[in-house]
C-alpha cells in the first residue's frame, strides 16, 4: 500500500520524489526492497501507464518509520531518470513481485 500525498518540485531541479510503502504478505509485514520498482508520471488522471511511461524506481528503508518503513524513489529533473515539464502529474508505482505485480497511485507531483 502506498500512502497518498501531493509533492512539489522546481522544474531546474533534479531530485527524488519518495513514496513511503508498506507492505505485507500472507497478513505478515514484508520487506519489499528485493523487487522492481518503477514509476510512472501521468498528466491527466484518466491516462493510464502504457509500456513505455515506465521507469526505474529504487528503494529507501528506514526502520524508526513503523507506518511506512520503506520509500520508493526516483530521481526527477532535467539531470534525473526522467525530466518532466511544468505540469501536475499522478504518481504511479509498480512492484514487480512473485506472483502479485501490484500498481499503485502514490500521489500528485506538481513541477513548477
Amino acid at each position: 500500500m502506498a500512502y497518498s500525498s501531493s509533492i512539489g518540485i522546481n522544474h531546474l531541479s533534479t531530485q527524488y520524489v519518495f513514496i513511503p510503502v508498506k507492505a505485507t504478505k500472507s497478513g505478515s509485514s514484508y520487506n519489499p526492497t528485493g523487487d522492481v520498482v518503477q514509476f510512472a508520471f501521468m498528466p491527466t488522471p484518466t491516462q493510464v501507464p502504457q509500456n513505455s511511461d515506465w521507469v526505474s524506481g529504487s528503494w529507501d528503508t528506514n526502520s524508526s518509520n513503523i507506518f511506512y518503513p520503506y520509500s520508493a524513489k526516483c530521481l526527477v529533473g532535467p539531470s534525473g531518470t526522467i525530466n518532466l515539464g511544468i505540469g501536475t502529474y499522478v504518481i504511479y508505482i509498480k512492484v514487480s513481485d512473485s506472483p502479485e505485480v501490484p500498481v499503485l497511485v502514490g500521489g500528485q507531483l506538481q513541477v513548477q
